[in-house]
């Protein structure tokens, strides 16, 4: 059978093919597991020219990291999996195959699972702006960390959505030219404000209309009294929300982050959620986590399911083995 054909059941399932479910895969493939990673190709860093801070593979495209990925995955044994899993079951204790969850993908393919780590991954809900969607990981960026060295010293633009101020100052490491957009929003606390004005950093208050574009380069943004401020790159944080569907439906609950930037399921450091026999890994279970600390997370998730899978693997020999 072909490593991207789907069997009918496996130790455990990945929801998510980005770098935290093909970490989760990898760790779980080289373990003797048999693993299915489901990939619906929806990574949220995509549209990026590169992956920054990621040691010994700077600026590696996102693209290439899931096909790198994915054929670690392979050439361990696990199968990498088109498709999205739209529906998802706890199954009754004695599932003859040990299994106990049931996946169901979008086009009406099943799998059965002994268990089943989420790395789906999150979706950024961005300012209704007019252009802003379409821009996104090119010149506009949300992660000073991640980008910020690859647009110093142009013209920024940051949009106040949430604790922007304090998002503005630390933009200003990499350029002396950064505006505050209030879009229309609450003023700064005064406090911020003389921080922002000691800093240099204009704030316009007026509501934006669209982004300005030409020559495929964001050259300003308009605003809805008709006047254009001169930008280059744009900070915008949107909302970030968990992709947690295949969660809710196990029951899980879905949480505010506790800086409020966004919502993700719970579980611990290991990555265990509440629900025996899942865990979650990467963006889905926290929405502040980077490609390098997502892989991390993959792996202790997939090396916690593993330990759990041994135990269970015990118990059952040792039932068998008493057995009369």
């Amino acid at each position: 059978m072909a490593s991207d054909e789907l069997p009918a059941a496996c130790d455990v399932a990945v929801i998510g093919g980005g770098a935290a479910g093909l970490s989760a895969g990898l760790t779980l493939a080289r373990a003797g597991r048999s693993v299915v990673v489901v990939d619906d190709g929806a990574q949220r860093n995509l549209p990026a020219e590169g992956i920054h801070g990621f040691l010994t593979r700077e600026g590696l495209a996102p693209g290439e990291l899931v096909r790198l990925g994915a054929a670690d995955v392979r050439g361990y044994g696990g199968r990498v999996v088109a498709g999205r899993v739209a529906r998802a079951s706890a199954l009754t204790p004695d599932a003859p195959d040990t299994a106990a969850f049931a996946l169901e993908l979008e086009d009406g393919r099943g799998l059965r699972a002994r268990r089943v780590i989420l790395a789906a991954g999150l979706r950024d809900e961005l300012p209704p702006i007019p252009g802003l969607r379409e821009r996104w990981g090119r010149d506009v960026v949300h992660c000073p960390y991640c980008h910020g060295h690859e647009v110093r010293d142009t013209a920024i633009a940051v949009l106040a959505s949430g604790p922007m101020a304090a998002h503005a100052l630390l933009v200003r490491q990499w350029s002396d030219d950064v505006t505050l957009f209030l879009d229309g929003g609450p003023a700064p606390e005064p406090r911020d404000a003389e921080r922002l004005a000691a800093r240099g950093i204009a704030v316009v208050p007026e509501p934006i209309a669209a982004l300005e574009v030409q020559d495929d380069a964001i050259i300003g943004l308009r605003l809805e009294d008709g006047r254009v401020v001169p930008r280059r790159t744009v900070f915008a944080v949107g909302r970030m929300v968990a992709r947690a569907d295949v969660a809710e439906q196990l029951g899980l609950r879905v949480a505010d982050h506790p800086s409020g930037m966004g919502r993700e399921v719970e579980a611990d450091g290991f990555g265990q959620t509440a629900i025996p026999g899942v865990w979650a890994a990467g963006n889905v279970r926290d929405v502040a986590a980077t490609v390098v600390s997502a892989l991390d997370q993959g792996v202790r998730a997939a090396a916690h399911a593993n330990h759990d899978l041994v135990h269970e693997d015990a118990e059952r020999a040792l039932a068998a083995a008493v057995a009369p």
